[in-house]
């Protein structure tokens, strides 16, 4: 739900992510740590509406996701988009490897102004090779 509130002018007020990236990113659609970890009783995915407006959230549980959906009791004024920057993989002096981004939300208004704002910066130890091998053909 993190990814539908980030396309929202809703505050996130708290966000956790899993401390390992166990995944590469085949056929992945958004950018990595745009997702929120949720552990009953203990971290939570929490939102503040700051806004004048009521929101209603529809969630339905499917198959293989969990879907969602945001609506507002006003048509917004703003459009939303989501952008990752600084993207690395890091090599830790154990042999590892480490991941690091920030996720931004872009705000634009009807004139066409842009706010940027960071929502997140994330910081994961790598469950896998990251980088593919040079073979040598000699």
């Amino acid at each position: 739900m993190f990814w539908v509130f980030a396309h929202s002018p809703l505050t996130i007020t708290e966000r956790h992510r899993h401390s390992f990236d166990v995944f590469p990113d085949v056929n992945r659609c958004i950018p990595f740590g745009a997702g929120a970890t949720l552990s009953y009783n203990y971290i939570d995915l929490q939102v503040k509406n700051n806004t004048d407006t009521a929101f209603m959230l529809k969630l339905k549980v499917g198959d293989e996701f969990l879907h969602g959906e945001l609506f507002s009791e006003i048509r917004l004024t703003s459009t939303y988009r989501v952008i990752e920057k600084e993207h690395k993989f890091s090599q830790q002096t154990w042999g590892g490897y480490s991941r690091h981004n920030r996720i931004y939300r872009i705000e634009t208004n009807l004139d066409g102004n842009e706010n940027e704002e960071l929502l997140v910066e994330n910081h994961a130890l790598v469950m896998y090779t990251p980088f593919l091998e040079a073979k040598n053909n000699v």
